[in-house]
């Protein structure tokens, strides 16, 4: 699709073809064939005793029917199983089928692993360039080129000649108020060329890469289909583009797009498995494990990545995927691990080991961060939304370049001044959650020695704050100001943007001042009786790095809603199991704070705000309303379009089919007594008879089609030739009474994974409810606009 297609698809406009899928879902499982009609007509009417092609498969923007695809997969390893028997070489052929999903994570892991270690190296070194360059060789970052250096000094371990600056490399001087303005200004220019370019590679070769990726991640595995999303340009393009995008200095991460990097990789791999690649249902567990395996490698955590896909994203996450999902976070974090992009032999950027443990008087900073976390997840979602939905109804909307060009404009002057905003987002929240040992040289570490304290190097005691760390305070202050308001301007622009990293930098930045302030008050008021059960005097008993870690899982949470995942994450990060209850009181705490103030996360909302049918499991529906109150045909409209069984010719199923625009089509006995026979889909039905039409002899417009499994009596020899579509008849439909709870049919739906049931009454056929009228009885009865729909 190209842009200007996408972007009114997204905005609704009525012109587009969206509008077509609107109505009436077809298609359901296929019953299986009984023999009899296998063996029994004869090749002159039921013409489809082999699939023919396209069946099955399903247009664009429309939703997979679940129990159809099981079915067929089951149909498929049946046979697998029954020819196993047959040979050896069938036996050899079903356990390639076997471990053919097995082969798919190995491959789904090594690529996506490979794909997040060349992305982290790139960001680190393009990071770098905008400061400066390494003259030694050009594509070392500034810790690389450093590294390399036989001159660099411990106290200045970022200082070396290879490395300069772009003031000193092109004036000679380093220093002043030349030099200053000079670096400024590339600053920002590199910002500003980095940021066009991914706007630019995004809007003309792959629109779908835009974005974090994680809400429609979430509508595909639940059954949508979004042709192009997962294709090979949008993983090369969203590949090169989130690179451009995180090192333009945008408050923005890559973990969120790596999610939709691996989805893709999984897509990629799945078209080589005709398995997965004729197989919605399956596909979908392929993707499910992929999402697990992009979130293994975007935070160094398997586990972690595993529950992220089974809380966050899956629709539907059986057990087999569940151990799927684990091989594929696994090899990802292995593949990861061998390319080590930070060269700390760590998954990520910042690890830390804290040794001390916390104190029970700490959980009540610890849940005022919670709250902290819950009010910004709150504030952020619906500023964000807000600005969004600005941008989508807008002129704004039309000129996503210059939106890009402006925000990073912004973003770069304002964050050079301050060297907290300055450096990247990871390495910010790197800093601040570091323990301040004897070896570091932070400027949060600048603390007053007492030269008469002898203590051993690894337990450094709590002293009074230095200058260097109340300077520290106000840039950090103003920094946390900063990237409140500019995330809520930079995330849902045109270009791939994550939300995890600048969540967590707030959430540090607030934790890790609260973690000062404890800190010496504990120093300076020791014999409180807060303090005094747990801080003796000279003791190390306060950890302000541990406090930014709780304030990242709590803004994190209050974000997303992420509860067990969150905390899986965060341990995994740190390696300390003793910091479990902190971390579980501030996510609880934010999420108990942010759902005060709204249910939906920050990705439910950008679903809600695009118009995706997703049905969320978490949504409580409590309306006392019933099936025939959501139901169409409602009264005011014309009755609902159906098949009879054996009195509908093939000119008026044409007929039909040309002038409604529904995808499936009830079959009743006959338009007198409407008693239901099974459901037709129309795709299936367009084909069926394009083909018969092409192989069968004697098919005309005025031929009589029959959905019956007795045999048409042919009256005379020149009678037109009747077609029979047994074959395509779903036989089994999924019906409820009219009298059913609409709280019943909203579980069914949620859980079967419908895309349409019928209504009936005795039998008789009275109406049908699509995924699209379930949504939008939903979002009426919560008092929301129910056009907001717009695909289905």
């Amino acid at each position: 699709k190209t842009w200007t297609q996408y972007h009114k698809g997204l905005s609704g406009d009525p012109n587009t073809k969206n509008d077509n899928f609107i109505h009436l879902m077809g298609a359901s499982s296929t019953g299986a064939t009984p023999s009899e009609e296998m063996n029994g007509t004869g090749n002159l009417m039921d013409f489809l005793d082999e699939p023919f092609p396209d069946v099955g498969t399903y247009e664009d923007f429309h939703t997979i029917d679940w129990l159809r695809e099981k079915s067929r997969d089951t149909d498929r390893h049946r046979k697998i199983t029954t020819k196993s028997k047959e040979s050896y070489w069938e036996l050899i052929k079903s356990l390639l089928d076997a471990w053919s999903g097995w082969v798919v994570m190995l491959l789904i892991g090594m690529l996506t692993g490979t794909l997040a270690g060349v992305i982290d190296l790139a960001v680190d070194w393009m990071t770098d360039l905008k400061e400066g360059v390494c003259l030694s060789a050009f594509y070392y970052s500034h810790e690389q080129c450093c590294w390399t250096s036989n001159e660099t000094t411990f106290d200045d371990r970022d200082k070396c000649p290879q490395w300069q600056k772009w003031a000193e490399l092109m004036t000679g001087h380093s220093e002043g108020a030349g030099a200053y303005v000079l670096n400024y200004f590339l600053y920002v220019l590199w910002a500003l060329l980095f940021s066009f370019l991914a706007v630019s590679l995004v809007r003309v070769f792959a629109p779908y890469a835009c974005g974090s990726g994680i809400p429609e991640i979430k509508t595909i595995l639940s059954g949508f289909i979004i042709r192009g999303y997962l294709g090979k340009w949008t993983l090369l393009i969203k590949t090169v583009t989130l690179v451009l995008a995180v090192s333009s200095g945008l408050s923005l991460g890559k973990e969120g797009p790596l999610v939709h990097v691996a989805c893709c990789c999984g897509n990629l791999f799945c078209s080589l498995f005709s398995k997965y690649s004729k197989n919605e249902g399956k596909r979908r567990e392929v993707l499910s494990a992929a999402a697990a395996a992009g979130v293994s490698v975007a935070f160094g955590a398997p586990i972690g990545g595993v529950l992220f896909s089974l809380e966050e994203v899956s629709y539907y996450f059986p057990l087999k995927t569940l151990w799927r999902s684990f091989f594929a976070a696994l090899v990802a974090a292995f593949t990861l691990r061998a390319i080590n992009p930070f060269g700390n032999s760590r998954l990520v950027l910042f690890y830390v080991e804290y040794h001390t443990p916390w104190y029970m008087a700490e959980l009540v900073p610890f849940i005022l961060l919670g709250v902290f976390g819950g009010l910004w997840g709150a504030l952020f979602i619906r500023g964000n939304i807000a600005w969004c939905r600005r941008r989508k109804t807008t002129l704004l909307g039309k000129y996503p370049v210059l939106e890009v060009i402006v925000i990073t404009g912004i973003t770069a002057v304002l964050a050079f001044p301050n060297p907290y905003t300055r450096r990247s987002t990871s390495e910010l929240i790197s800093e601040l959650f570091n323990d301040c040992g004897a070896l570091e040289s932070s400027q949060l570490c600048d603390y007053v020695n007492n030269p008469n304290m002898s203590r051993p190097v690894d337990d450094i005691p709590d002293r009074p704050a230095g200058p260097g760390v109340y300077s520290a305070l106000w840039q950090l202050a103003l920094a946390l100001i900063f990237k409140i308001v500019i995330t809520i301007f930079t995330f849902g622009m045109k270009i791939p943007s994550g939300l995890f990293i600048p969540s967590m930098a707030v959430g540090a930045i607030a934790g890790r001042i609260v973690g000062i302030a404890v800190e010496q008050m504990a120093y300076h008021h020791h014999d409180w009786i807060i303090f005094k059960n747990w801080c003796r005097p000279g003791a190390d008993c306060v950890t302000p790095g541990l406090y930014a870690m709780v304030g990242a899982a709590a803004c994190l949470g209050g974000v997303t809603r992420m509860t067990v995942s969150l905390v899986v994450i965060m341990f995994e990060l740190t390696g300390g199991l003793e910091y479990i209850v902190p971390l579980m009181a501030a996510a609880v705490t934010s999420k108990w704070v942010a759902d005060a103030f709204g249910k939906e996360g920050i990705y439910e909302s950008h679903i809600q705000l695009n118009g995706y049918p997703y049905l969320d499991v978490r949504d409580e529906f409590t309306h006392r309303t019933l099936a025939t109150d959501v139901m169409r045909p409602r009264r005011s409209e014309p009755p609902l379009a159906v098949l009879t069984q054996d009195s509908t010719t093939v000119e008026d199923v044409e007929t039909l089919i040309k002038d409604t625009d529904y995808n499936g089509f009830p079959v009743v006995v006959s338009r007198e007594s409407e008693r239901l026979i099974g459901f037709v889909q129309r795709r299936e039905l367009t084909v069926a008879i394009k083909t018969a039409r092409q192989k069968q002899d004697g098919v005309v417009s005025s031929s009589v089609v029959y959905f019956t499994e007795d045999n048409p009596q042919v009256a005379e020899a020149c009678d037109p030739q009747p077609l029979k579509l047994r074959r395509i008849l779903n036989l089994s439909p999924f019906t409820v009474t009219d009298h059913t709870p609409m709280e019943t049919v909203v579980d069914i739906f949620r859980k079967l994974g419908l895309r349409q049931c019928l209504v009936t009454r005795s039998g008789r056929l009275l109406g049908i409810i699509t995924k699209k009228d379930v949504l939008r009885h939903m979002a009426q009865m919560m008092n929301q606009d129910p056009e907001s729909i717009m695909f289905n």
